[in-house]
């Protein structure tokens, strides 16, 4: 029977022939899976496709392994190899497995994306994970998601992996890599959370000049003064605070944050906020701004007035180039002392500070022509945090800085091994 009548009848709503059909291509995998790839060839659309995809997968494991000696051998492209290698169940579980063992990047996301479609919860799947992270190259796509996918069921043998003398030392710190993957910090048992911890701690010491979150285009940050920053983290009910370096609690405030269960079944949202180092006496802090802020202009006003209760002095900066927004706020024991905004035109509130230059008191302004409250100033955002405290796109060689990062959560018994993704050290 030719090839395309065994096709129609895949299509067919009659299961038996259906069956049928299946049972025969099977049957003649060897030479049937090769001559369906040669009719595709050249095909760059995903509907063109789906026939031999169909096929594939009603053959199961022989076809895995046709597609693959046909990618390997340049028969396919990398895109028609995704897509072909993408239709297989559980009957090829372990065939996964074994590619998402592959040392190729390429062949070894597949394999994962494969793991992770069928939430394979395998030894197989295991080692290849811990292989993966063992060779210490750029992880492959969908590893990550695979070992956060089967964490729960991971994590004890890979903690019994990590502690098992017949491994090599390589394949333990595979299977450590595999469990902050999965978990965070969190994962790991008491003896190696104690050794990252002073690791962090050697690494804050030996730290360079911090480089942090830009705020080109758009971005906010607050600053309090060093002496009292300790008050920030009530003031903005943040929890389980962590030591931190400036590279990880970067990378951690400008991620994405998680949903967890609230309170009457509805998800709540969880990030994290990053307290820097003391810089020339000040500590700036970043984070999301809806958990931390919520409202565009009250909650502004609203969260430096109530940081500045527990701090003594905060300052609130907001930067949306592409939206016209430049806002700073000054607030001092819960009030705010001076404040700009500015969308079309600026707006000031509050007496002129010491270092502000007026708006009357500028070269080019012009009282027979010009108009300007009488504590208007000329400075936006990005200058008056130089004088205000630090300018986070000015910190250098410099800088004084004292201390340490922290590493909080907008949200307690959330534990930062939630999160996913691996912080840099």
């Amino acid at each position: 029977m030719k090839i395309e009548s065994l096709l129609k009848d895949l299509d067919s709503n009659d299961d038996a022939r259906v069956e049928a059909a299946a049972a025969q291509l099977a049957a003649q995998a060897d030479s049937v899976v090769p001559e369906l790839l040669r009719g595709v060839a050249g095909v760059n659309r995903t509907t063109g496709l789906q026939p031999v995809m169909r096929a594939l997968q009603h053959i199961g494991p022989p076809a895995f392994d046709s597609v693959l000696a046909a990618w390997r051998g340049k028969e396919v492209t990398d895109w028609q190899a995704g897509r072909f290698l993408g239709v297989f169940d559980e009957r090829s579980a372990d065939q996964y497995a074994a590619l998402a063992a592959d040392p190729d990047r390429g062949s070894s996301s597949n394999g994962f994306h494969g793991l992770v479609r069928l939430r394979v919860d395998s030894e197989a799947g295991l080692m290849a994970l811990v292989g993966c992270f063992a060779r210490g190259s750029l992880v492959p796509y969908k590893a990550s998601d695979y070992a956060r996918l089967l964490h729960d069921s991971f994590r004890p043998r890979l903690r019994s992996l990590r502690r098992d003398p017949a491994a090599s030392p390589k394949i333990r710190r595979g299977a450590m890599a595999a469990l902050v993957a999965g978990g965070g910090g969190d994962a790991l048992d008491d003896r190696d959370r104690a050794a990252i911890e002073r690791l962090i701690r050697v690494k804050i010491l030996d730290e360079e000049v911090p480089t942090l979150p830009s705020a080109i285009l758009s971005g906010w940050w607050m600053a309090v003064p060093g002496a009292s920053y300790e008050g920030v983290f009530d003031a903005l009910g943040l929890h389980d605070r962590r030591p931190v370096t400036v590279a990880a609690g970067v990378e951690a405030a400008e991620s994405r944050g998680i949903q967890v269960p609230g309170q009457d079944d509805a998800d709540r949202s969880v990030g994290r906020a990053f307290i820097t180092p003391e810089l020339d006496g000040w500590r700036l802090v970043f984070g999301p701004f809806d958990e931390l802020v919520g409202d565009p202009w009250d909650g502004m006003i609203e969260t430096v007035e109530r940081v500045s209760l527990h701090c003594g002095q905060a300052q609130f900066y907001f930067l949306d180039d592409a939206g016209g927004s430049d806002v700073w706020i000054v607030a001092e024991n819960g009030r705010v002392i001076r404040q700009y905004a500015a969308e079309s035109s600026p707006e000031w509130e509050g007496d002129p500070l010491p270092w502000e230059t007026l708006a009357v008191d500028d070269p080019e302004f012009d009282p027979e022509f010009d108009e300007a409250p009488p504590n208007a100033g000329t400075a936006g955002a990005r200058s008056a945090c130089g004088y205000l405290s630090v300018d986070p796109d000015e910190i250098g060689p410099d800088t004084v800085v004292r201390g340490h990062g922290w590493l909080a959560l907008t949200a307690p018994d959330v534990g930062h091994g939630a999160f996913p993704g691996t912080l840099p050290i």
